[in-house]
């Protein structure tokens, strides 16, 4: 394991005198990427802003770089330490330009005089994020989404060797979102920065992390790879998911399956079914889905949205059992539907139901 750049020995944090999470234990390496997920209000942005100082500890410490934060002046690490928080900047008259060079404060003195390193620093950060032709727009006249960029480039021109940011994606679009990953995934892989940051969109943090820290009310619930904290159980349960379901192969959210008998039949596979599997949950129609190899990407989706799945062992024939499930199954049903465009050795039976079909009348085209 690296050494942690940053780690935190027995945090507590919280507001006042009231502790709201105890012996917070957040480890961060260089070239390493730390998320921070749960339910709203779970203390994330509170775990944040007491690393940075922004809240004072209720107890324990945090140590950056070899040395404990409280005996480290604001501008020391400042050059060490970037943050990015979800609070709005208010400026006046203030071009994007001078907001985003506000990161260079560590290394301008007391002026604040920008030298020629610290104009290209700071358009160099602006062009990481696709801002460059803000540079000399008013920051309040700009939306959302364009500012969370100009602030971004503010945390990157401070050149830090860790950036701690709350809820980044904010205001952004999908464009900017994966952009904003994109230049992330840089910082940790090519300048070796260590990231600690929250987020709320889970398909995010799946994809982005490598170490995820699970906030679950007055305790961190649970520490490890995305592989171990991104399950359709786990998920369940931090989250106290009541309807529908997260759908780890995906990593999104699927809506609860419409209720009742199925009355329209799916024979598909291979990726063929999903579309319809989410028009027909959309209009509240429920459906069977069959016959599915239980490692066929269909089935990961079809068992959160259908009210029955015929399922089959993966690599194997459909055998007669699953067959004759499936045909009982569909013969209740008042309409049918194939989205396969072929079949396979593996997948003859379901010909075999699509024939069927015909034969009563019930196939329908997708």
């Amino acid at each position: 394991m690296a050494e942690p750049y940053l780690y935190t020995e027995h945090m507590a944090v919280g507001y006042g005198r009231r502790v709201l999470i105890d012996d917070i234990s957040i480890r961060v390496a260089r070239g390493e990427i730390v998320t921070l997920i749960g339910p709203n209000g779970a203390g994330k942005s509170t775990i944040l802003k007491s690393i940075i100082r922004q809240l004072a500890l209720m107890g324990g410490r945090v140590v950056l770089d070899g040395s404990g934060m409280e005996n480290m002046s604001g501008r020391d690490v400042a050059k060490k330490m970037s943050v990015l928080m979800t609070e709005q900047t208010r400026t006046e008259l203030a071009t994007c330009f001078d907001v985003a060079a506000a990161g260079r404060y560590p290394y301008t003195g007391h002026f604040g005089v920008l030298g020629e390193r610290d104009r290209a620093a700071v358009m160099e950060a602006l062009s990481l994020v696709h801002a460059e032709e803000l540079a000399q727009e008013d920051f309040s006249k700009i939306s959302d989404g364009q500012r969370q960029r100009i602030l971004l480039a503010r945390a990157i021109c401070q050149e830090p060797e860790i950036l701690v940011l709350d809820e980044p994606t904010s205001f952004l679009d999908i464009r900017h979102k994966l952009e904003l990953l994109a230049v992330l995934k840089e910082m940790a892989g090519e300048r070796r920065a260590a990231l600690i940051l929250s987020l709320h969109e889970l398909e995010l943090a799946q994809k982005i992390s490598d170490v995820v820290v699970c906030v679950r009310g007055d305790h961190i619930d649970r520490v490890g790879e995305p592989e171990e904290i991104f399950t359709d159980a786990y998920i369940r349960q931090l989250y106290g998911i009541a309807h529908g379901s997260y759908n780890a192969n995906f990593g999104c959210l699927e809506l609860a399956a419409a209720a009742g008998k199925p009355q329209t039949f799916i024979i598909g596979g291979g990726g063929s079914g999903i579309a319809l599997y989410r028009r027909l949950q959309r209009s509240g129609v429920p459906f069977a889905a069959g016959v599915l190899h239980t490692n066929d990407i269909d089935y990961a989706v079809a068992k959160s949205l259908a009210a029955r799945v015929i399922a089959a062992a993966p690599f194997e024939p459909i055998d007669a059992d699953a067959y004759e499930e499936a045909r009982a199954c569909m013969r209740t049903c008042r309409e049918v539907y194939c989205t396969l465009s072929g079949f396979g050795s593996m997948n003859g039976a379901n010909r075999r139901l699509m024939e069927e079909a015909r034969e009563l009348g019930s196939l329908r085209e997708p």
